[in-house]
């Protein structure tokens, strides 16, 4: 893993006893390979047509745990980048990460926050709770502070199912800040430029107790809503047949809902918006 060993053995910090976190291991033996130490030097800022941003991700809770979503879009300033990028990633058996902010480093940052969990596991013989996976993320974008303040800003966002909860198990969420703010939330959220109009979405539909298909098409017609006003943010693409991905994360684990299914509720919340382009309104 070190790239140091040439004769394909282990070097000794592998046999050292030490942390159980993979981020504090590679801090002390390799930290240029920590995507969050590369700082852009002083004065200078990322150029916002150079760098692929993404956006819009949410999360909502419904009756057998959280389900979470996000766009396929990514750009650079005025330009699409990618129409079909992924920003939901499972990150365990029962916690997933969606991303908005700086393409590059996101994914690295997941990649990395996969293997703290793993390495987590199988250091300490058992998995993280659910509110020290989410501490153990804010740590992470803490260090990422002085590319965030540079422009390569990660801004993810945390879904989990909590076994151990008080009363049985329940979906959770949680949302950060840029410094590594760590905020729960109640019933949804969402992250990224066209967060406001999906939040805005989900205030009128998102009710307690929904089941899954419920919420798989409140999660579509809020990103539907962030697509409408926020030109970062793609809507369903019918042609190309790219469409949101929607995940959800139950007692049983995570699940990323079929192609076929994203792709017949698209259908018809397009059908439905012919009829009311602003979409649903809220039930009285």
């Amino acid at each position: 893993m070190t790239g140091r060993e040439t004769d394909g053995r282990l070097g000794a910090e592998f046999f050292t006893p030490g942390t159980s976190s993979f981020t504090e291991f590679l801090a002390a033996h390799r930290p240029e390979l920590l995507i969050t130490r590369r700082v852009l030097p002083d004065g200078v800022r990322a150029d916002p047509e150079r760098t692929p941003h993404g956006t819009t991700v949410l999360a909502l809770t419904y009756r057998d745990g959280v389900l979470i979503a996000g766009d396929r879009r990514a750009t650079m300033g005025n330009v699409i980048a990618q129409r079909d990028l992924e920003k939901v990633h499972p990150t365990d058996d029962h916690t997933a990460v969606a991303f908005a902010g700086t393409v590059g480093i996101a994914l690295d940052m997941v990649k990395l926050y996969q293997v703290e969990l793993a390495h987590f596991e199988k250091m300490e013989g058992a998995p993280m709770t659910l509110g020290a996976k989410a501490n153990r993320l804010a740590g992470m974008i803490r260090q990422n502070l002085g590319q965030a303040m540079q422009g390569l800003a990660v801004v993810p966002l945390l879904a989990g199912y909590d076994l151990t909860a008080p009363g049985g198990g329940r979906g959770r969420i949680f949302a950060f800040d840029v410094a590594g703010g760590r905020y729960e939330k109640s019933g949804f959220h969402a992250e990224g430029s066209g967060s406001p109009y999906a939040r805005g979405a989900l205030k009128k539909l998102f009710r307690t107790g929904m089941a899954r298909r419920e919420a798989a098409l409140a999660a579509l017609q809020a990103l539907y809503d962030a697509a409408d006003d926020d030109s970062a943010t793609g809507g369903p693409d019918i042609g190309r047949r790219i469409y949101p991905i929607v995940s959800v994360i139950t007692e049983e684990g995570f699940e990323r809902l079929p192609e076929t299914e994203t792709e017949e509720l698209s259908h018809e919340m397009v059908r439905q918006r012919r009829t009311r382009p602003d979409g649903p309104a809220a039930e009285v």
